[in-house]
């Protein structure tokens, strides 16, 4: 079974397999990465990466709900939520494991 991975590993797995590239110049460009895609989720775009999947925004409007504690009703507001959808070659890749 495999264990997470972080940010931190990635970097590291990723550096070692590039051979020549310092772990310094992979943590830039994956920091760099991120913070991309971040800027476009943020102005409601969308971020896709053929044969893994896309990152977009699913927007939840506000509501009213029940505090579970006291029973009192509260008002949620509205907000963005992301969400990932994993592409054909990733969900293929995952299932032939579990098959």
């Amino acid at each position: 079974m495999h264990q997470a991975i972080n940010k931190s590993d990635l970097i590291s797995n990723l550096a070692s397999a590039c051979d020549g590239i310092e772990e310094t110049v992979v943590d830039r460009a994956v920091r760099e990465i991120i913070g991309l895609m971040v800027d476009c989720l943020t102005y409601d775009g969308r971020v896709e990466v053929r044969g893994f999947g896309s990152f977009c925004l699913h927007h939840r409007n506000a509501r009213s709900a029940r505090n579970p504690r006291t029973g009192e009703s509260v008002v949620v507001k509205a907000k963005a939520v992301p969400h990932f959808k994993p592409g054909k070659a990733l969900r293929e890749a995952v299932n032939a494991i579990n098959d």
